[in-house]
């Protein structure tokens, strides 16, 4: 298993870390603890020595899972790390209780990597406003957390403000080879990482397991390469190849994604020129499935009648590009409020006229809600 040294800290977590949102479950929504603790162990086993949970993961129970997972190994052997829920905190005495009940919930005394949980600009305000960064300054000088840094949902303009107002100790991005624009930071952000020598963890390297599968007539693409790679390794090895990324994080659910992900990590060759074609490739005809070509700027925001125009938009281009039914049908029958959807849109043509990419959108608003229905009620 590859280390890369973590900037000016002393210290090499195994490049692949285990991460602890998509544990695997009973029928009945629980965590399956017998096969979850198989998986830790295999993963330990394979070189794997970094752990990623959060306050809110599987409704809080998460760290209390890897916390007796990980109780046999000796604590300076692995690498903990956990996340303060920034939307739910709103005094530094919130958040000293959550952290307490964090260190309890772990059965542990310190925690090796503290993030702030999902940092954009409105967040980030928030936790400067609170004094939040001088609490988790004074976590650090207490030994109670080894390293402070944050994970970011956001576009790269934030990304630029939050990087650059202090120094951290190591930040956390999505990235994969769908994912390199600007909307969840990209390749920007990871340059910019690079550029300030700031350690960088990448999360969703597969996009929830969206990159796990292909529509049958794009699986040509890497298997008349190597018809015995996981559609997954690819992505990872895509991943793997980007020298400023320092650990990448996987949400393992069961027991042959371990032996995948090991697999691919412990016998890692970076992508040749050809692979590196193919992937570019499967790349833009995934694209090309797009139902149109909404950028998600929101400049046709706010409509008039409460349509969230680019998040709709967004549920429907995704399920195009990536047939990722169960996300899809969750984002359109439980995320998006009924006061959001197409259906509302009274034809003003306000929205049109705004958008940057002439997009004719109460048609496609129209032709998304006629079309989701129709695939998920």
């Amino acid at each position: 298993m590859e280390h890369r040294k973590f900037g000016k800290h002393d210290v090499s977590p195994s490049l692949l870390g285990f991460g602890c949102m998509r544990l695997p479950l009973t029928e009945d929504g629980s965590i399956n603890e017998e096969l979850g603790v198989q998986m830790v162990r295999a993963a330990v086993k394979g070189g794997v020595n970094y752990f990623d949970s959060s306050y809110v993961y599987n409704d809080g129970k998460s760290e209390m899972f890897i916390g007796r997972a990980l109780a046999e190994y000796p604590r300076g052997s692995f690498y903990m790390a956990t996340k303060l829920p920034t939307w739910s905190v709103n005094s530094v005495e919130e958040a000293d209780r959550i952290f307490d009940e964090q260190l309890r919930r772990l059965g542990m005394d310190y925690i090796d990597f503290y993030l702030l949980q999902a940092l954009d600009d409105y967040k980030w305000r928030k936790m400067r406003r609170l004094d939040i960064i001088e609490w988790g300054e004074e976590l650090k000088k207490a030994g109670k957390i080894k390293y402070f840094g944050f994970s970011f949902h956001d576009y790269y303009c934030s990304f630029e403000n939050i990087i650059t107002s202090r120094e951290w100790d190591f930040c956390q991005i999505q990235l994969n080879y769908m994912d390199t624009g600007v909307e969840q930071g990209g390749l920007p952000a990871y340059e910019l990482c690079v550029e300030k020598g700031v350690p960088l963890i990448v999360m969703e390297p597969v996009k929830g397991g969206s990159l796990s599968k292909l529509p049958g007539d794009l699986n040509r693409y890497f298997t008349n390469i190597n018809p015995m790679a996981t559609v997954s390794s690819w992505a990872m090895r895509w991943v793997i190849g980007l020298p400023g990324v320092k650990l990448i994080l996987s949400g393992m659910n069961n027991m042959s994604q371990v032996e995948d992900n090991l697999s691919t990590f412990n016998n890692f060759t970076p992508l040749s020129f050809e692979e590196k074609v193919a992937v570019e490739t499967v790349k833009n005809e995934r694209v090309k499935r797009s139902n149109n070509g909404c950028v998600y700027c929101d400049y046709c925001a706010p409509c008039p009648n409460g349509v969230s125009i680019s998040r709709v938009f967004k549920i429907w281009n995704d399920y195009a590009i990536y047939e990722n039914f169960d996300v899809a049908k969750w984002e359109w029958l439980y995320a998006l409020k009924e006061g959001e959807k197409p259906k509302n849109c009274v034809n003003c043509g306000v929205c049109e006229k705004q958008c940057s990419q002439k997009i004719n959108v109460v048609n496609d608003l129209k032709l998304a809600q006629a079309e989701l229905d129709r695939l998920f009620l």
